[in-house]
């Protein structure tokens, strides 16, 4: 067994037996402790796994049903990152509670277990190489976060929860329907029995499928998994799970459930144009799908007051941006892998910065929460740059990543889109503006407390956001071959 091999088999399992330690710890503290250790450790295994990857070939285990690639390495470290930086706050962020008792120990524990199960739930999407495993990993990922949103039970999340779990468990059967019909669609070719669900048997012979039924099982798959992936006009579920649940679990949403959605639609996508003799028609879909998030997005931020669903219709719009990207191809693909990294690093910081000035200010309006700047300079300071990270201002990276978008469409003669895309990004940019100027600078009619910050919650501020800003200047050669190399699989270049 190869090392890579080991480090799988390692991936699968450690998740799982981090979960069943949660449920045995003695008190709050040791699970929330025991959460941000072992996620680092998790994370700190997928980078070893992904540098192997994208240094070398793809790695196969278990007779050839999980397999990792450069797209799915460069997943395994964005996923790595957001679960280290949602784990490494939840200590911090749940002190008051356990002080005061609002979590108590069997909370404590079943947010532990929960936390690990949809970790290890999620890296089986990464690693599958069969389709159905990777349908059954979108699956548990529904059932596991859904109950993460109600840490505290409150109408309020448990309203979220069951929607959330009513829409997705919808999206997630039509997937399903989609991975049938693809398997389906190998009649004609020489793949038979299990081997008709395997991604590398699919592309092998994608030449040969049934064009109807890969088209068809396409569609399916772009309905279903982008209900959970949350592009409109499925995105309904979205704004009330990210509000009601903690911070940390709202960063995982954003940072990366979503994007683990939309991975199982760009497994599909080099299939289907394949298939179609590479007309764009699976592409054409995408930028469909992209614009049509960027504008709902941009309609629902310019008259949003709350504070984290701001921040979820923010993801609405960066998915968006994401699957258009993926869907102009070329440079686009490249810019949409950037752009899936830099969104997750910078609304992980966003939401864990939201969450702390939502305790202190004891609210969700943003026209309550104002003068942070003053009252916390780490927080406020932190959340303000997320801001704009995250609405592009240079020199951020999602600068960067936006304008390369922009351009490949005007280069393709694409001036429809363009237009559309950079009207997007107007509004949600005055939207946001609206509110992130009186937020950090208006003089605030109460005296909100912050606990005294540690050192290690001014590295999860700093680090993430000076990342962003040094990627909006200059990119690592080896980042630029790693994108390179994900976004090969969906057909872009750069």
């Amino acid at each position: 067994m190869s090392n890579e091999t080991l480090i799988l088999s390692v991936l699968i399992t450690l998740p799982a037996v981090f979960s069943i330690i949660s449920l045995f710890l003695p008190t709050p503290r040791s699970v929330l402790l025991l959460c941000a250790s072992g996620t680092v450790l998790v994370a700190l295994a997928m980078g070893t796994l992904a540098l192997a990857v994208l240094g070398g070939s793809p790695v196969f285990g278990s007779n050839g049903w999980l397999r990792v690639d450069a797209l799915s390495a460069f997943h395994l470290t964005v996923l790595g990152i957001v679960y280290a930086l949602g784990a490494l706050q939840t200590p911090g962020y749940f002190r008051d509670e356990i002080e005061d008792g609002s979590l108590n120990l069997s909370s404590a524990r079943r947010y532990g277990a929960l936390w690990f199960g949809s970790l290890g739930a999620m890296l089986i999407v990464l690693l599958s190489n069969n389709m159905g495993l990777m349908w059954v990993g979108i699956e548990a990922t529904t059932l596991l976060t859904a109950f993460l949103i109600c840490v505290h039970a409150t109408p309020g999340s448990l309203e979220a929860m069951w929607k959330y779990l009513l829409m997705c468990s919808v999206g997630v059967a039509l997937a399903f329907t989609g991975t049938l019909l693809a398997a389906a669609s190998t009649g004609p070719s020489a793949v038979h029995g299990t081997e008709s669900l395997l991604w590398t048997s699919l592309m092998a012979n994608a030449a040969s499928l049934d064009v109807m039924l890969i088209k068809a099982g396409f569609i399916f798959m772009v309905i279903g998994y982008g209900t959970k992936a949350g592009l409109a006009p499925m995105h309904s579920w979205l704004p009330d799970a990210h509000s009601q649940a903690p911070a940390p679990v709202s960063a995982v949403f954003s940072g990366f459930l979503l994007n683990a959605a939309l991975y199982c639609i760009f497994r599909c996508l080099p299939i289907v144009e394949t298939a179609t003799g590479n007309t764009g028609w699976g592409r054409g879909i995408l930028v469909a799908a992209g614009l049509l998030s960027i504008l709902t997005a941009a309609s629902f931020i310019a008259v949003q007051r709350d504070i984290k669903r701001m921040l979820a219709y923010s993801s609405l719009e960066h998915i968006g941006i994401i699957a258009l990207g993926a869907g102009l191809g070329g440079v686009a693909a490249f810019a949409a892998m950037f752009h899936m990294l830099s969104h997750s690093i910078g609304k992980s910081t966003a939401f864990m910065c939201a969450g702390r000035l939502m305790k202190a200010y004891k609210t969700n309006d943003m026209r309550k929460i104002t003068g942070t700047l003053a009252s916390s300079p780490l927080w406020g300071a932190g959340f303000l740059a997320s801001l704009l990270a995250l609405i592009g201002t240079a020199p951020f990276a999602i600068f960067f990543t936006e304008f390369m978008i922009l351009r490949t469409a005007v280069n393709a003669g694409d001036y429809l889109i363009a237009t559309a895309f950079l009207a997007g990004l107007s509004v949600v940019f005055i939207g946001v503006m609206r509110y992130a100027i009186p937020i950090a600078w208006k003089p605030s009619e109460s005296a909100p407390v912050f606990p005294a910050a540690s050192p290690l919650e001014y590295l999860l501020v700093i680090v993430p956001l000076s990342v962003l800003l040094a990627l909006g200047v200059w990119m690592p050669p080896f980042l630029t071959r790693t994108l390179a190399s994900a976004a090969g699989l969906l057909g872009g270049t750069m």
